[in-house]
C-alpha cells in the first residue's frame, strides 16, 4: 500500500474521532482501527484491518527522519498530529511483539472554562496566587491537560503574565491574549523536563505549566520554582490527595524526606484530583476532588500525618474542598451517575457509601 494512502487512512479515522465525539483511535497490525467513545472501545470492522508493512509505512509517513531515528532507539516516541483544519492529536507509536501500534488522543481546538468541563469554578482561585505549586492529578486519559488548559487560558485571559509550557508533545495551542504563552515542546524544543524548567529561572516567566512531573530532578526543581516566586500547575498519576504528598515526599532520599516535606508544606497551592465517569444518558462528567493548602494541612506534611488529610478534607466543605468519595456520592444521588460505575472509581467504598447516605438524609 503507498505511503499517500495511508495518510488519507489516518486522516480519515482522526476526522471520524472528531465527528462522533470519540476520544481516542488505535492502530495496531492485525486489527481493525479501534476508537473509544464513552470510555468504551470500539471496532471499526467495516474497514480493513492493518498489516505489518501498513504500520511501517505509515512510521515513514509522519514521522521525520529525526524522529524515525528516536523510534527505533528508544522503540517508543510522543509526538502530535495535525489535520488540515486544524484538529491536533496527541500520539504515541511504540512497539509491541515486535510490531508497531499507535494511540491517538484528540486534542479539541476550543479550549472550554471550567464551567463548560462540569469543574468547579472556585478552582480557578488558585490561579489568583503569584507563586506556589498547583498539581492536577488522576489517572491517564480523565481530564487533566483539559483541566489545566482550562486554567492557563484564564491566566491568559486575566493576568499580564510570561506564561511558559513545559510539554511532551504540546497538546492544546494558546494563543497570546492579555499574557505572552510560549510552549516548549520536549525532544523539539527542549531536552527533557527538568532542563527546560531550569531554563525558564532565566526567561523571566511568571507562571510555568509543566505536561507531567516523571522524576526526582523534575519534581525537586519544580518545587524550587514554586518557592523563587513562580506558580507552577503540573500534573501527577495519582489518586487522590494524600497519595499525592505521599508520591512526592517518597521519591526522595530518606536524609532530604524531612526537608521536602518543609518545602512542599509551604509551596503547595493545591490539589485537584479528578476522575471522568458515564453519564446515564451518554457523554462523561468529572468527579472532583479539592484540596486547599491551609495551616491545617501544611502542619499535617510537616509532621508525618499525611494520612489525616482526608479528615480535613471532609470537614472543609465550607471553604470549598471536597473528597472525591463525596463527589461521587453527589452524582449518584443527583441521577447523572450509576452507583455502580460511581464505586468503579472510589478510593474507599465506605466512605462513599457513607456519603451517599448522607447525600440521601
Amino acid at each position: 500500500m503507498q505511503t499517500e494512502s495511508l495518510k488519507e487512512r489516518l486522516n480519515k479515522y482522526l476526522n471520524y474521532v472528531v465527528q462522533q465525539g470519540c476520544s481516542d483511535l488505535h492502530l495496531s497490525v492485525n486489527e481493525y482501527p479501534i476508537v473509544r467513545l464513552d470510555g468504551d472501545l470500539y471496532r471499526l470492522d467495516k474497514e480493513p484491518k492493518l498489516t505489518k508493512q501498513d504500520m511501517g509505512e505509515l512510521a515513514k509517513a509522519i514521522l521525520d527522519d529525526l524522529k524515525l531515528k528516536k523510534l527505533k532507539e528508544d522503540r517508543t516516541i510522543d509526538f502530535s498530529v495535525a489535520l488540515e483544519n486544524g484538529d491536533r492529536f496527541r500520539a504515541n507509536m511504540f512497539f509491541q511483539k515486535g510490531n508497531l501500534s499507535l494511540a491517538l488522543r484528540y486534542i479539541p481546538k476550543k479550549i472550554k472554562t471550567l464551567q463548560e468541563l462540569n469543574m468547579p469554578a472556585h478552582i480557578y482561585n488558585f490561579m489568583e496566587k503569584s507563586q506556589g505549586l498547583f498539581l492536577v492529578t488522576g489517572p491517564t486519559g480523565h481530564g487533566k491537560s483539559t483541566t489545566l488548559a482550562a486554567l492557563i487560558d484564564y491566566l491568559n485571559v486575566n493576568k499580564r503574565y510570561h506564561i511558559v509550557t513545559i510539554e511532551d508533545p504540546i497538546e492544546y495551542l494558546h494563543e497570546s491574549k492579555q499574557s505572552l504563552i510560549e510552549q516548549r515542546e520536549v525532544f523539539s524544543d527542549a531536552l527533557d523536563f527538568a532542563s527546560a524548567l531550569r531554563s525558564a529561572f532565566r526567561e523571566d516567566v511568571d507562571a510555568i505549566l509543566l505536561g507531567e512531573m516523571r522524576d526526582l530532578e523534575t519534581i525537586s526543581t519544580a518545587v524550587t520554582a514554586a518557592e523563587t516566586g513562580h506558580l507552577i500547575l503540573a500534573t501527577l498519576h495519582t489518586n487522590d490527595s494524600i497519595q499525592t504528598v505521599d508520591r512526592i515526599i517518597d521519591i526522595f532520599p530518606p536524609h532530604q524526606q524531612n526537608q521536602i516535606r518543609a518545602q512542599l508544606a509551604n509551596v503547595l497551592v493545591g490539589i485537584v484530583s479528578q476522575r471522568l465517569l458515564k453519564k446515564k444518558n451518554g457523554g462523561r462528567i468529572p468527579a472532583v476532588e479539592v484540596l486547599i493548602n491551609n495551616v491545617a494541612v501544611q502542619n499535617l506534611i510537616r509532621e508525618k500525618q499525611t494520612h489525616q488529610i482526608g479528615t480535613v478534607i471532609d470537614t472543609s466543605l465550607d471553604k470549598g474542598m471536597i473528597s472525591i468519595n463525596r463527589s461521587l456520592a453527589r452524582l449518584v444521588k443527583q441521577g447523572i451517575v450509576d452507583i455502580h460505575e460511581a464505586e468503579a472509581y472510589a478510593t474507599n467504598l465506605d466512605s462513599f457509601k457513607m456519603f451517599l447516605e448522607a447525600e440521601e438524609a
